[in-house]
């Protein structure tokens, strides 16, 4: 590099480091609402895989931190330091590859469990692929970690469009997989059938935005080689992965029998809200006589959001409250 463009090296990686802290912060509340929609189902393998996936994310945004630190404010007006390599880079390699790789890998198990009783030769084929294509990412960790130099980036731009390529053909496979089981595993039955076809739908977006992302990285690396925006870029890749399967995990649960989310007239979400615990048996006293044997009613915070769930107690009608 002769001459140092600030705005399209150092610019570019700090503008990626803060559209990545605000994906960071939308996986925090992914993790938030997975959790509190099943903090009664005790630990299970998913609940494990949320917390790992969100240590390397976390771990991911403080790398991305010290490293613009390091170059913009510990060394300020050193353009020598600017040139090398500082080893938070290099450790960003490595936990890009492991989020990217534990992604498809969680993925991986969901075919194996939807392709239980059907087929065998898909999810074996998936994992072989799989397992194979984990090499490469690991062939371009080797290659960055025996670099110094930014400019050495030219010498091994083989590899970062190889893995990037091979990142791009795993969500390809993996996204048609399991669109291709969920779609074949349809039931006949309208509501469960609009289920899948809602899940097939998200997978389907999931994956063209990982896809899309990689594909942005290989081109503005090969049309600006001599800047950082692709940097910028694969910056947000590693989030987009870890947004993309927490969003799969929730889906499940907010995603209604008919394909659409859960009205908050017939379902509200599980998110937290403290319970407002109240004793209303006096007051339904003083209203009506038939119901002065109700004892303990509690009602939900909710109740002030949802008017269906005040106890209709006009008439005559028994209450219709929710009970608990």
């Amino acid at each position: 590099m002769s001459q140092l463009d600030l705005d399209s090296t150092f610019g570019a990686l700090y503008i990626g480091g803060a559209i990545g802290a605000i994906l960071f912060g939308l996986s925090n509340v992914q993790a938030f609402l997975y959790f509190q929609a099943r903090k009664d189902s005790g630990f299970t393998f998913y609940k494990l895989a949320v917390c790992w996936l969100w240590f390397l994310d976390a771990l991911h945004v403080c790398l991305v931190n010290h490293m613009i630190y390091y170059y913009l404010i510990t060394n300020y007006a050193n353009p020598l330091a600017l040139l090398e390599m500082v080893w938070s880079f290099k450790a960003l390699i490595v936990i890009d590859v492991c989020i990217v790789y534990s992604v498809h890998l969680l993925y991986l198990q969901r075919i194996w469990i939807i392709s239980e009783g059907r087929t065998r030769i898909l999810p074996v084929l998936m994992t072989a692929i799989i397992v194979l294509a984990s090499s490469v990412g690991f062939v371009m960790f080797w290659a960055v970690f025996k670099s110094k130099f930014f400019s050495d980036l030219t010498k091994i731009r083989w590899s970062i469009y190889l893995s990037l390529s091979t990142m791009t053909l795993i969500d390809f496979l993996i996204a048609s997989s399991l669109c291709y089981l969920l779609a074949s595993a349809k039931t006949g039955f309208t509501k469960t059938d609009m289920t899948l076809q809602t899940l097939v739908r998200d997978i389907i977006n999931t994956g063209c935005l990982t896809s899309i992302c990689s594909m942005a990285c290989i081109i503005t690396d090969a049309a600006m080689p001599n800047n950082f925006i692709f940097l910028g870029i694969e910056f947000l890749l590693s989030k987009l992965y870890v947004n993309s399967y927490m969003a799969l995990l929730n889906a499940r649960h907010y995603v209604g029998s008919d394909g659409s989310p859960h009205s908050s007239q017939t379902r509200p979400p599980h998110v937290y809200r403290p319970e407002l615990q109240v004793n209303i048996s006096h007051e339904l006293q003083d209203r009506s006589p038939r119901t002065s044997k109700v004892e303990g009613f509690q009602v939900y915070e909710n109740a002030l959001e949802h008017p269906t769930y005040y106890p209709s107690v006009t008439g005559g009608a028994h209450p219709t409250a929710r009970i608990v």
